[in-house]
């Protein structure tokens, strides 16, 4: 541990090389605003663009196969309407995913300079990460894929190509979510169209022959099984981390085990902005992957904490706090 006047600063992995001034360079200067955020990770690109072809094929076979040969116009409407709308808000929610920053830290903040600056009171404790040398805000984690920080980074995720993080989380939990409702519904008349099929002549049940429409039936069923479960345990797991503001990458410790501060603003902030909406609001933000509505406040809307460092308010990695000139400090987000 380095003692810098008024504060503690820690270097996650000890290694005092990374506190020399010459390996920390200032961040550079922020894109041009709308600068698309896109990881170049060839396994990630390769996951993504299987997961569209899945879905592509899927809507190809319950088309092609039941639904234009099906005699039912009404069935064959409605079922239409209801998997393409779902199969659209499923891409559509995978690309916000995948193009969304997931809360990356500024690169290269933590300077000499930067941390004089932040003018920090007696016993504030910061956290450096050594990878990227930035400030590391409280439960934020190193990605080794997108070799950046993460703000309440989850896991990453090759099937989005991205982190799970603060801003998209909410775009991947739609993400699951729809595609678990696809997945369903195809099992769904999947099963119909196999009883239709069965009681009448093949035949007449698809513009395939019989052996080509048995093959796509099972290989979509097959598909349909696998992602519906795959899918729920995901998202029943992200509604958990959601409800109990907790991440995956704090479930495996990945930082230190001090007791994290509180994202909630205390009662008697007057400045702090209060819900507005209630439950429409709600209603809107889960089936809208094109709202940023409880992205950058954390999934459910919860307010966060400043983004750009967030004082420890126990010592580091379960140890004594070292003498001060005062009291650990606490920051809230008014």
């Amino acid at each position: 541990m380095m003692l810098i006047p008024t504060h503690h600063f820690r270097d996650i992995e000890r290694k005092p090389e990374y506190l020399q001034p010459e390996k920390c360079v200032p961040p550079p200067h922020p894109g041009p605003v709308g600068t698309m955020w896109f990881i170049r990770d060839g396994c990630g690109i390769a996951c993504a663009i299987v997961t569209w072809f899945l879905v592509l094929y899927a809507e190809f076979v319950v088309l092609f196969v039941m639904l234009i040969p099906s005699r039912d116009y009404v069935y064959s409407v409605i079922n239409g309407i209801v998997f393409n709308l779902l199969a659209f808000l499923a891409l559509a929610s995978h690309c916000r995913a995948m193009l969304t920053d997931p809360g990356a830290v500024p690169k290269g903040n933590a300077t000499k300079e930067f941390i004089e600056s932040l003018q920090l009171k007696p016993g504030q404790v910061v956290y450096k990460c050594p990878k990227c040398c930035s400030i590391k805000p409280d439960r934020a984690h190193h990605c080794s894929v997108c070799k950046r920080c993460i703000r309440k980074m989850d896991h990453h995720c090759p099937w989005v190509n991205n982190c799970v993080g603060e801003n998209n989380q909410k775009y991947f939990v739609l993400f699951t979510m729809y595609i678990a409702l696809i997945s369903l519904h195809a099992l769904v008349m999947v099963g119909f169209h196999f009883l239709h099929c069965f009681e009448e002549d093949w035949t007449k049940c698809s513009s395939f022959s019989p052996p080509t429409t048995v093959i796509l039936l099972i290989l979509l069923c097959f598909e349909g099984l696998l992602f519906l479960i795959f899918t729920s345990v995901m998202f029943g797991t992200q509604v958990h981390s959601i409800c109990t503001d907790e991440t995956a990458a704090g479930w495996a410790g990945l930082r230190p085990t001090h007791p994290a501060p509180r994202t909630t603003p205390p009662p008697d902030c007057p400045k702090c902005p209060k819900p507005q909406g209630g439950q429409s609001i709600a209603v809107m933000w889960a089936f809208v992957p094109f709202s940023a509505l409880g992205s950058r406040r954390g999934a459910l809307g919860r307010r966060s904490l400043p983004p750009l460092f967030l004082p420890s308010q126990g010592p580091p990695s379960g140890g004594q706090p070292r003498s001060s000139t005062g009291p650990p400090g606490r920051l809230w987000a008014c």
